[in-house]
């Protein structure tokens, strides 16, 4: 799948700690979530379909996967 990342408006997480170790997402795509590591902003992006996103990201906030 091919999605244009060019005009994304990429932002982190309100939890980030500002420490580098942090994801940014792109809004605004139908049927889709770009992922992108922020240490590395010219580097490849990741798309996950957007119900696979949300499964994730409710499995992190249910503790699922622990704490790091």
């Amino acid at each position: 799948m091919h999605v244009d990342l060019s005009g994304a408006r990429w932002r982190k997480s309100t939890h980030s700690d500002g420490g580098g170790g942090c994801i940014e997402v792109a809004d605004g795509y139908t049927g889709v979530m770009p992922v992108r590591d922020s240490k590395d902003p010219h580097g490849p992006a990741l798309v996950f379909p957007s119900d696979a996103w949300r499964s994730f990201v409710t499995a992190v906030r249910a503790g699922e996967f622990g704490t790091i």
